[in-house]
């Protein structure tokens, strides 16, 4: 029953436009809720490269669950505790000038880019794909693909500064 509080309020204050930091991501109506109760909860992402395997982990259980595709080498997708630190909507392929929404786009319909030292989350990402059936394998570059729908869903009930934990096994 607490999982369901701790949940609604952690929406609620999503859909509010409030980062787990406690910065005001856009213009939202003040809030009763402290946001000291949603830190202490602990929401955070793991990510498991050997599964394959995105969870979304609330008040040490987890809550919601994806499966994923990481680097098709071990050494591809970093290892490490980092925040999301960047959120794009239909996000342009740069390395090959293909605008956001395109079909051809790899990086799917959302990226939320991670704090991997050096890159100002641009680099690393969670981002969607216009390659489906890789998710589930070793397949990209570096970055953790998800199917577009549950990238979609994880942009809207995410915010910046959500710690994401990345392992190995």
């Amino acid at each position: 029953m607490k999982w369901k509080l701790v949940m609604a309020v952690f929406i609620s204050l999503v859909c509010m436009g409030y980062s787990l930091s406690g910065h005001i991501l856009a213009a939202a109506a003040p809030s009763s809720i402290p946001l000291e109760a949603l830190r202490e909860e602990g929401v955070y992402i793991e990510i498991n490269k050997r599964t394959n395997y995105l969870s979304v982990i609330v008040n040490g259980r987890v809550m919601y669950g994806f499966p994923v595709a990481t680097g098709r080498r071990t050494d591809l997708t970093p290892v490490g505790e980092f925040h999301i630190v960047t959120k794009i909507v239909k996000p342009w392929y740069v390395r090959k000038q293909i605008p956001g929404g395109s079909p051809k786009n790899p990086l799917g319909s959302r990226w939320l880019g991670l704090s991997v030292p050096g890159t100002g989350g641009y680099t690393y990402g969670i981002h969607g794909t216009n390659r489906p059936y890789s998710i589930g394998s070793h397949a990209s570059s570096g970055c953790v693909r998800m199917h577009n729908r549950d990238i979609e869903w994880l942009y809207r009930h995410i915010p910046l500064g959500t710690k994401v934990i990345i392992k190995e096994k």
